[in-house]
Parts: C-alpha cells; sequence; structure tokens
C-alpha cells in the first residue's frame, strides 16, 4: 500500500529524538492525557492487545485505542514500567513473560475469546517474543506489527549511547544482537499470523530492518506505506485502516476454520457453537 510522499524536517527532527510523538505536539502530550480505562473484558468481539515501544508511555496508543473501540473490538493494555515508572525500557523476554502472566490471570478470570496483538516498534519485537518463545502462541492469532525493528536498527546504537544503564533493551535492538539473532532462529509458530506494517521515511525503523523474511510454513505479510515517520504509524487513519482490514481478514478466517470444524479452540477461546 503506498501513500504520497511528504517531508517536514521539524517533525523528523523529532523522531530521532525518539521521546514526542511526531504530530502530537510538544512534551505536555505526556503531561496532559490520561490513558483510557474502560472494563470492556466481558464484552463481546475479537480482544485485541495494544503493546507500545521504546521509551514510550502506554498513553500513545490512546487513538489506536479508541478506534478499535469504535469498530467492536475488545481493547486491553499494560503498564510495562520502566523509567519514572512509565517510560518502556525494560528487557524484551521480561516483559514478554510479564505479560504472558497478566494474560493468563485475565483467562483464570474470564473469556477474552480469541486474541490479536498490535505492536508499535519495540512493542512488536515483545509481541514477537510472546508468541514465539513465552507461550502466547496457544491464544494469539494474529500479531501485526508497526514500525518495529525485526532484525534491529542502527539507531539504537544512538539509544544506547543516550540512556546508558537505564534501559538495557536498547542493547537487544541493535542489529545482530544475540536477542535479535536468538528471536529470527526460533521458528514463528504457523497457526498466527505476522504481519509487518513499516514505512519507507522511518528513520528509527527503515524497511530493511522491519521487513520480514519467512521460513517455508511461516504465515507472514509485510506491507509497506511511504511518507509516514516512526511515530505516524500509530496516529494515521490511513495505516488504522490497513490494521482493521487485517483485523478484519483474519476474524473473517477463524469462524470459518470454527464452522468448518478445522481447528480446534486455543485456551481461552470460546467453543464453536
Amino acid at each position: 500500500m503506498l501513500r504520497p510522499m511528504r517531508f517536514n524536517p521539524y517533525r523528523r527532527v523529532k523522531e530521532l529524538a525518539g521521546i514526542v510523538p511526531a504530530n502530537l505536539g510538544s512534551p505536555g502530550y505526556y503531561l496532559n492525557r490520561r490513558v483510557e480505562r474502560k472494563d470492556d473484558f466481558h464484552a463481546e468481539g475479537e480482544t485485541v492487545l495494544l503493546i507500545h515501544g521504546f521509551w514510550q508511555a502506554r498513553v500513545v496508543m490512546n487513538t489506536l485505542e479508541r478506534r478499535l473501540r469504535a469498530d467492536g473490538f475488545r481493547v486491553i493494555s499494560f503498564d510495562l514500567g520502566g523509567v519514572l515508572w512509565n517510560f518502556n525500557a525494560r528487557g524484551i523476554p521480561y516483559l514478554a513473560q510479564k505479560i504472558h502472566k497478566k494474560l493468563e490471570r485475565l483467562r483464570d478470570r474470564g473469556d477474552f475469546g480469541r486474541l490479536h496483538v498490535v505492536g508499535h516498534s519495540k512493542g512488536g519485537l515483545i509481541g514477537k517474543h510472546l508468541v514465539a518463545r513465552a507461550g502466547g502462541d496457544q491464544y494469539v492469532r494474529s500479531l501485526i506489527t508497526l514500525g518495529t525493528p525485526h532484525y534491529g536498527t542502527p539507531l539504537a546504537y544512538v539509544g544506547t549511547l543516550l540512556t546508558g544503564v537505564l534501559a538495557t533493551s536498547v542493547w537487544q535492538m541493535w542489529p545482530n544482537s544475540s536477542f535479535i539473532q536468538d528471536l529470527n532462529a526460533t521458528p514463528f509458530p504457523s497457526r498466527v499470523r505476522l504481519v509487518s506494517i513499516y514505512s519507507t521515511q522511518d528513520l528509527l525503523c527503515p524497511p530493511s530492518s522491519a521487513i520480514v523474511r519467512p521460513r517455508p510454513g511461516e504465515d507472514v505479510r509485510n506491507v509497506l506505506v511511504k511518507g509516514l515517520g516512526h511515530m505516524d504509524l500509530v496516529e494515521d487513519p490511513w495505516v488504522y485502516g490497513l490494521v482493521l482490514r487485517q483485523l478484519a481478514e483474519r476474524t473473517r478466517e477463524l469462524a470459518e476454520e470454527d464452522a468448518a470444524g478445522l481447528r480446534p479452540p486455543a485456551s481461552g477461546e470460546r467453543e464453536a457453537g
């Protein structure tokens, strides 16, 4: 999918800083907005887990959360802690296990149906580790990543200089880091669809970092957009349309498989009928 190319030097400088969403104004964005907390756990519909990216707060996913709820999805997200108890900086395997344990507790409380994960930037790596290595393949049915450095990003070197010991996970996002190599050496479960949405104008996660090279049997898709920066990917309505299309298609396929009795429900899903 292509968009007309746009270029705004001011926005690109802010993206390189990696702190402020490029089209959302000043740093006061974090201070003046609150995370929307809604209890729709027992509502009908597919469930979407949102995972935000490195050095970002949960609040950056608010627009995506509102749009998904308006289109009939149940949405959950978690505080991931980090620097100042808010900014996502902890190790990726640790956070994947933390999310897995939280989801296990939710499943003990009741049924959240089929689960889809949408992860931005580092959040996509957390989701990928959750599915491939932390047991998430038992209940996740699709993973959509937005600007995720599946093969690491050179700008992680800069991030290491800026954050140092405050954010050890930035080392994990170095190109060819042991974490990146181990994760990509792990076969991705065939029953979980992986969709990587990325942009040619993303300075933090260039296409060479985001394009996923699948093994035979893996259900992987790469979707290209143009003219959007790293933080635009969580706000842009065109990208949301792509996300919605992928979720709707996967939901329809799973419903058809259930109706035909082709796939036993995974743990946490409703029995068909």
